[in-house]
């Protein structure tokens, strides 16, 4: 199917604030707060785009926005994006979010990271590291980096990010990686061509425990544009995540 993208360039409200986490110019994150977002974990979205230099959190804003207006309190990642450097993508991931959920008033203590594409893949790199993540909303995420890299998605992506063969890079290939500890949800789109349903569904037979639905009619942008049909699902599945687990207040 032709994918509609008008959400990459759609309009969006201002972020209510944007909060820096180190000194270089993508170690930065935009807020926007919710009306529901004390009674409600932080969302904390890391936007895709293949880890290129030229796709930023811009992209995302729409559905920030929307989330935003949803009730949710929203954390928009930027972070470096130097191909051939792929620890300083995941340094920024991992200090942010031990940064600045902090530095946010009034908000709940729980985190949801919300991760499209290759934002899908850092999002399932930091659960299998960190422990303080409540849930994990992985949407079309590139999450096995060598049959990504068989597959040449995004004409040699993978090797853009890593430098190297994928082979070499296990330790920042999800599906090799331990199995997370949260609650984990994949969403992808039956006619998803930029990342195709093979590779999420290979780390979900991984890790049968990882809660994993394909929508029909869907593409690869649709999971983040807020006037898509798949727009519904995603909110359900983040209502969803948000519960208290077991033994949570």
């Amino acid at each position: 199917m032709e994918e509609d993208l008008s959400v990459l360039s759609r309009t969006a409200n201002s972020p209510d604030q944007t909060l820096r986490y180190g000194t270089h110019a993508d170690q930065i994150a935009d807020l926007r707060l919710g009306f529901a977002g004390a009674d409600r974990p932080l969302l904390v979205l890391i936007h895709g785009g293949f880890w290129k230099p030229e796709y930023d959190r811009m992209h995302t804003e729409a559905m920030s926005s929307a989330l935003s207006a949803a009730g949710w309190n929203v954390l928009t990642l930027e972070y470096r994006r130097i191909p051939g450097e792929p620890d300083l993508m995941v340094h920024d991931i991992e200090h942010a979010l031990a940064q600045l959920p902090s530095t946010i008033p009034h908000r709940q203590q729980q985190l949801i990271l919300v991760g499209h594409s290759a934002g899908g893949h850092l999002a399932l790199w930091a659960a299998s590291r960190l422990s303080h993540i409540h849930g994990v909303l992985a949407l079309a995420p590139a999450a096995n980096l060598r049959l990504a890299s068989e597959l040449d998605l995004g004409d040699n992506a993978v090797g853009r990010f890593l430098g190297t063969e994928a082979e070499q890079r296990g330790d920042l290939d999800p599906i090799l990686l331990p199995k997370p500890t949260m609650k984990v949800c994949v969403l992808q789109g039956l006619e998803d061509a930029i990342v195709p349903p093979s590779v999420p569904r290979s780390y979900c037979d991984r890790f049968p425990e990882v809660a994993y639905r394909e929508l029909s009619d869907c593409g690869h942008f649709a999971l983040i544009d807020p006037l898509s049909n798949a727009w519904e699902i995603v909110e359900q599945t983040l209502l969803e995540l948000g519960q208290p687990t077991s033994g949570t207040a």
